[in-house]
């Protein structure tokens, strides 16, 4: 599996924290489609690296998704109980931009995993995401975190 041989290639036996975005990256997005998430394309591939992931003991498994309302929390939610369950409601971090509506979504993302990083002593935290845009203002920030882009997780 080659997601799981990099990781392990960087942390070797160490437990591993990995942050999972969701539209684009377990889910199809489409710029063009309605805001009905239950209705949304499961991208099979990268749902069943990520389950497989999860039955590594040393890693942890969470979603970090930005929406943008409110009532589109639970449509996520409810998504993953169906084609991903084995995300850990605990460790889904679903994030509405009404609740920061001054901040871009990759502001957000930031603020939310430094929170989380920073209130859990989390290390080894690596995060996936298919929006260079995220990708890069969070390699910016200087947080110690490895960052992939969706496509590493197809074998």
């Amino acid at each position: 599996m080659y997601f799981k041989n990099k990781l392990r290639e960087i942390y070797n036996d160490e437990e591993i924290n990995l942050f999972v975005d969701m539209d684009g990256v377990i889910t199809d997005y489409d710029f063009g489609s309605t805001l009905n998430f239950k209705d949304k394309r499961p991208i099979k591939t990268n749902i069943k690296t990520l389950s497989q992931l999860n039955k590594d003991s040393k890693i942890n498994l969470y979603i970090l998704s930005i929406c943008k309302t409110d009532a589109q929390i639970q449509d996520k939610n409810n998504w993953l109980d169906k084609q991903a369950p084995f995300f850990n409601i605990a460790n889904r971090y679903i994030i509405s931009k009404e609740k920061y509506p001054d901040l871009s979504s990759k502001e957000i993302k930031l603020r939310i995993i430094r929170d989380i990083i920073e209130s859990s002593k989390l290390s080894n935290v690596v995060l996936i995401d298919d929006d260079n845009g995220i990708l890069k203002y969070i390699k910016e920030s200087n947080l110690n975190i490895i960052l992939f882009q969706d496509s590493s997780l197809i074998d």
